[in-house]
This record gives C-alpha cells, sequence and structure tokens, in this order.
C-alpha cells in the first residue's frame, strides 16, 4: 500500500533552500566542474549500488539528466548557465547539507527537494536539452546519404542555437 505525503514550501521555505543553494554555488567556485561531475557520478553509483526510497530513486535519474547535459560536448551551456547545475549537485554530493545523508530514511530528503527545485528553475534549459537529443538521435535518418561528420555538425549547432534561443526567451519571458 503506498502513501502519499504532500509538502507545501512556503516562501520563507523556498528561500532557505535557495540560501542553501548559494552557499553551494560558492562553494562551486573553488572547484572545477570536472571535480564536481566526478563527485556526482560516484555519489550516484555509490545510491544505485542501495536500496533507495522510490522518491528518491525518481529524483536521482534527474539529477542523471543534468550530469549528462553538463557532460555532453555538442550541448555547451554558458557559465551563468552551467552555475545552477553545478550548485545541485555539490549541494547533493555533501553528506553533511541541511538533513546528514546518514540519516535513515530521511538523510536524502533535503537532497530531494533540492533537485526538484533545480529542475523547477531549470525547466526550460532540461526541455531544449531532451528536444537536443531527440533531434541528434533521428538525424541519420533525416540524412540518408548525407552522413558526413561535416553536415551533421553544421545541422547540430543550427539545432542547438534555435533551441538556446528558445531556452534564453522562455526564460527572460518568465522572469518579467
Amino acid at each position: 500500500m503506498s502513501f502519499k505525503l504532500t509538502i507545501e514550501l512556503s516562501d520563507r521555505d523556498l528561500r532557505h533552500f535557495r540560501r542553501e543553494l548559494r552557499r553551494a554555488r560558492e562553494s562551486v567556485s573553488i572547484a572545477d566542474d570536472e571535480e564536481i561531475l566526478a563527485a556526482a557520478a560516484d555519489m550516484v553509483a555509490k545510491l544505485r549500488a542501495t536500496e533507495l526510497p522510490d522518491f528518491i530513486a525518481e529524483r536521482l535519474a534527474k539529477l542523471e539528466i543534468l550530469q549528462t547535459m553538463l557532460g555532453d560536448a555538442d550541448w555547451p551551456l554558458a557559465k551563468d548557465e552551467r552555475g545552477p547545475v553545478l550548485a545541485a549537485l555539490a549541494y547533493v554530493c555533501d553528506p553533511e547539507d541541511i538533513i546528514p545523508d546518514e540519516v535513515p530514511g530521511i538523510g536524502l530528503l533535503d537532497d530531494a527537494v533540492m533537485i526538484e527545485l533545480v529542475l523547477r528553475d531549470l525547466r526550460h534549459t532540461i526541455e531544449s536539452y531532451a528536444d537536443f537529443c531527440a533531434y541528434r538521435k533521428m538525424l541519420p535518418r533525416r540524412l540518408p546519404g548525407r552522413r558526413d561528420p561535416a553536415t551533421v555538425a553544421h545541422m547540430l549547432e543550427q539545432r542547438r542555437e534555435q533551441l538556446m534561443e528558445r531556452m534564453r526567451r522562455r526564460r527572460a519571458a518568465e522572469q518579467r
């Protein structure tokens, strides 16, 4: 039998979590991207080897999308766009965050909340990246006989620019 628990975070609660994310973002400035990505990959592998509550496993899969996006050479994000993702990864990798990770049952709850907040903030980036991945996957079928690397690279670049422009436009409209 499943049990549904709904938590409503007030503006004050959200400010608290965003403050913690800012702290994580500040710690990111002293570590390079590769260190954070490696730590996140290690943490994900370690967690995958354990029996996780479903609410954590679901967010872990979403976290892996963020990792993949950051490591994708075909999807280079600007520094200000990489920052929030790296901060989220750094936060989740910190075993001594708001709720220490070793607390049985709830130690990863704050990490799940943080992942959800970052996913919400980056939804346009993630949607654009998903569209880009789908385009890249089907591109060989669209180019029968024209599969030379230069043509593929040019088409990927055009599509990436279109999607990034859409992403930035949506984000700007949301901030108004």
